[in-house]
C-alpha cells in the first residue's frame, strides 16, 4: 500500500492511572465474579479512588482449561458473567432456582461445579424468557439477533453442535459439519433450533448486562481497556466457519501452531498450539476478518490491547505435534499493511494498545511507534536482575503503559519473596525505601509507577491489596489451577480509596 503512517499518530493523553480486575474476580455470591452489583461497587471504588481506568482480561466464552485466551469465539461475550441478580429483576429467575446452589468459596472460582451450576441458572432463564408476556424483551432480542446476524449466526450453530457431539471438538463431527456449505448449515440449523435460540438468548443477556455496566463506567469518567489474543483456539467458532483464513490441512488440523520460543518465563518456550493466520488469505479479503473483530470489541470497550502484538511483524510457527515451542522458526507477519487496513476503517488514531512483551525486535518497536500505540513496561522486569534494561522508568517515553506486573506476572509481593537479596536492594535503593518490608513493597511499586513518566498507569487488583503468590491469575505453562482468583466486597474500603486516590493526585493523574 502506498499509504505513509505519520512518525506518532496518537496524541498522548494526560496522565491517567487505572486498576486491572477481570470481573470473574468480582465479589459474587454466585461462585465466580459477574456484570451484577459486585461490578458496580468496584466502579464506585474505582471513581472514589480517582482512577479513570479498568481494565479487563479477554471476556470470551472460554473452554478447555478456562483461560479467557482460548475462547469459542472472538465475537461472543462469556456466559459465565451473566449476572443471576440482574435476570432475578427480569422474572426470568426466581428463589426456586437457586434452592441447590453450592457453598462457594470467597476467594477463588471452582470451575467445574460453577459451570454446571451457571449452566442450569441460563437454562432455566431461557425457559421462563419463552412463556414470559414480555413482548419488549423479545423485540429487542430481535434487534440484537439482526445486529449480530454476521457472527452470532455461526456461533449459535457451532456451539449447538458442540453439545449435540457432547461437547467435542468440531474436528471429530462428522463430515457434513465439520466442514458444511450454506446447504447443509440451513440442514443442521433447522435440526438444533432450539439450541441455537438459546445460545443467542444468552448473547443478548450478556451484551445487554456488559452495555449497562459500560456506560455506568464511562458516566463515573472510567474507561475500559479490553483485551485479545492475536491468536484463536482451534476449537472455536472463528476457525470452523472461516477455515481458509488459517494454516489447515485437508482434515482442518492446524499446519503449524502459535507460541513461544524460551523467555522470561520458560526455558522450552511456551507452545501455545493455536492455529496460525493464512496472511495471503486475509490480505486477499482485505483484512476483513480482523476489522470484524477489533470494531466489535470496540463497541464493548474504550480501549483495546492486543496480546502478543508482535506476531503482527513476525510470528513464531511451530509444526503441530511438537512436543515444545522449541523447534519453531519466525516467519513475517503483515506488518504495516495491517495496520493501514485498520487505519482506513478507524481513523488514524487507532485506540489499541501493544503488549510488547518477550522477545521484542527493533522491527517490532518500529512498527508499534509507526502506529502511535503504547507499549507496556512491567515494573518486576526492571529489578530481576543488576543490569540496565529499559523496564527502569528513567528509561519511559511518555507513550506506554506502566504495569506493577501482568496476570501473568506473579503478585509484586510474590515475587519480592522469591527475588535475590541484589534484586531487593536494587528495589529499595531506587524507590527510596528504608523499610524495605513486604507489606509496603506492593505500595513502593505502586508510588513509582504513578511517579512514572508513562501516560498510563495501571495497577492489578492483587498488589492494590498486598496479596501473596496464592492470589496470583495465572501461571504460563501450568495446565490448571490459573484464572481462579477472587476478592471480596470488603477489601474495597475507603480507606484504601483514599489511599490511592492521594497518591494518584500527588503524581498528577
Amino acid at each position: 500500500m502506498g499509504e505513509k503512517a505519520v512518525e506518532t499518530i496518537r496524541q498522548v493523553p494526560k496522565r491517567v492511572a487505572g486498576v486491572l480486575a477481570h470481573p470473574t474476580s468480582f465479589p459474587s455470591v454466585y461462585g465466580i465474579g459477574d456484570l451484577g452489583s459486585g461490578a458496580y461497587r468496584f466502579l464506585d471504588f474505582l471513581a472514589e479512588a480517582g482512577q479513570k481506568i479498568w481494565q479487563v482480561l479477554p471476556i470470551g466464552p472460554t473452554g478447555f482449561g478456562d483461560s479467557p485466551y482460548q475462547a469459542f469465539s472472538s465475537f461472543a461475550g462469556q456466559p459465565l458473567l451473566i449476572s443471576p441478580e440482574r435476570l432475578v429483576e427480569k422474572r426470568l429467575l426466581v428463589e426456586e432456582d437457586f434452592r441447590e446452589m453450592p457453598k462457594w468459596d470467597a476467594k477463588k472460582v471452582d470451575y467445574g461445579p460453577l459451570i454446571e451450576f451457571k449452566t442450569h441458572l441460563l437454562r432455566r432463564a431461557y425457559e421462563s424468557f419463552q412463556v414470559l408476556p414480555d413482548t419488549k424483551m423479545k423485540e429487542e432480542l430481535q434487534e440484537f439477533e439482526k445486529e449480530h446476524a454476521f457472527w452470532l449466526e455461526d456461533y449459535a450453530l457451532f456451539m449447538a453442535g458442540k453439545d449435540a457431539h457432547e461437547g467435542r471438538s468440531w474436528l471429530e463431527w462428522e463430515d457434513d459439519l465439520r466442514d458444511p456449505d450454506e446447504e447443509i448449515k440451513a440442514k443442521w440449523a433447522e435440526k438444533l433450533s432450539e439450541s441455537i435460540k438459546y445460545y443467542k438468548f444468552i448473547q443478548f443477556l450478556f451484551f445487554e448486562q456488559w452495555g449497562a455496566l459500560k456506560r455506568y463506567a464511562n458516566e463515573r469518567g472510567i474507561q475500559i481497556v479490553g483485551d485479545i489474543p492475536i491468536f484463536v483456539a482451534i476449537d472455536s467458532a472463528d476457525v470452523w466457519a472461516n477455515k481458509g483464513l488459517f494454516q489447515l490441512d485437508s482434515k482442518g488440523y492446524p499446519t503449524v501452531v502459535a507460541g513461544v520460543p524460551p523467555d522470561y518465563f520458560s526455558a522450552t518456550g511456551q507452545l501455545w498450539g493455536n492455529p496460525l493466520y493464512d496472511w495471503k488469505a486475509m490480505k486477499q479479503k482485505e483484512y476483513r476478518w480482523w476489522i470484524s473483530r477489533i470494531k466489535m470489541q470496540l463497541k464493548l470497550v474504550d480501549y483495546l490491547r492486543i496480546d502478543h502484538f508482535r506476531g503482527f511483524e513476525t510470528y513464531w510457527a511451530v509444526p503441530y505435534g511438537e512436543q515444545t515451542a522449541i523447534h519453531g522458526e519466525w516467519k513475517k507477519g503483515p506488518c504495516e499493511e495491517f495496520f493501514f487496513a485498520v487505519q482506513k476503517e478507524l481513523g488514524e488514531d487507532i485506540p489499541i494498545f501493544a503488549e510488547d512483551l518477550g522477545i521484542i525486535t527493533p522491527e517490532v518497536e518500529k512498527l508499534r511507534d509507526q502506529f502511535g500505540l503504547p507499549g507496556m513496561k512491567i515494573l518486576q522486569f526492571a529489578f530481576d536482575n543488576t543490569s540496565e534494561n529499559n523496564f527502569l522508568p528513567h528509561y519511559y517515553h511518555s507513550n506506554c503503559i506502566c504495569y506493577t506486573g501482568t496476570h501473568d506476572n506473579d503478585t509484586t509481593i510474590g515475587w519480592y519473596q522469591k527475588a535475590s537479596e541484589n534484586s531487593k536492594n536494587k528495589c529499595r535503593i531506587y524507590m527510596n525505601s528504608a523499610s524495605g518490608k513486604e507489606e509496603e513493597v506492593c505500595w513502593d511499586f505502586i508510588r513509582t509507577a504513578l511517579g512514572s513518566t508513562a501516560a498510563y498507569a495501571i495497577i492489578p487488583m492483587q498488589d492494590l491489596l498486598c496479596k501473596g503468590s496464592e492470589s496470583r491469575m495465572n501461571t504460563p505453562s501450568m495446565p490448571g489451577g490459573n484464572w481462579a482468583y477472587r476478592f471480596e466486597e470488603w477489601e474495597m474500603s475507603h480507606e484504601l480509596a483514599g489511599r490511592l486516590r492521594g497518591m494518584t493526585q500527588l503524581y498528577g493523574r
